[in-house]
């Protein structure tokens, strides 16, 4: 019975060890994600989807709202680590059919780029690139142990299924938003 109890310390033990290596190596506290997929409709049906932010929340899970305020601004609604959070976002940068970059302008600190690019004859391959940070111990914990980079995959994987069982886009916005610096 001893020895299954100090079993048990030592894995408890090797975990926490594991978690702060893991906390530790996040930089200034920004943690930051990639996930890439190829679906298989062009490069212009794809970037074409992904503009129509209001729909997100039909394959972000953890969306709940996501709500267009003008061409560059939108407001989001979402559970982070079990709590419902809001904030504000403007689109910094946007290339008709190559990506979309953004940043959050109030609420949960985030940023990133998605880029669509021809992968073979009607295929794209779509790159998620995001940055964070975790703003509770819970958000940390969770982004130790790759829950951010799992949901990223996860909410790709469900806007392939989506939009590959459509065959074609909902909607589109073919502006184009300048850099800003």
């Amino acid at each position: 019975m001893a020895m299954k109890k100090l079993l048990a310390i030592a894995a408890v033990t090797a975990g926490g060890v594991l978690l702060m290596n893991r906390m530790k190596q996040r930089k200034g506290g920004v943690s930051s994600t990639r996930a890439s997929l190829v679906v298989d409709v062009p490069v212009s049906a794809a970037y074409n989807q992904w503009t129509q932010f209001e729909q997100f929340p039909q394959f972000m899970s953890s969306v709940h709202e996501v709500k267009q305020l003008g061409d560059t601004r939108l407001h989001w609604r979402a559970t982070i680590a079990g709590k419902e959070k809001e904030w504000d976002a403007e689109i910094t940068e946007q290339i008709p059919d190559r990506r979309i970059a953004w940043r959050s302008t109030s609420g949960v600190d985030n940023e990133g780029i998605v880029t669509f690019e021809s992968a073979g004859e009607g295929k794209t391959r779509i790159t998620l690139e995001m940055s964070y940070r975790p703003e509770t111990f819970a958000e940390e914990v969770g982004d130790a142990f790759g829950a951010v980079k799992l949901q990223a995959k996860e909410n790709l994987a469900k806007f392939k299924s989506l939009l590959e069982s459509r065959g074609s886009e909902t909607g589109a916005w073919r502006g184009t938003v300048p850099t800003h610096h």
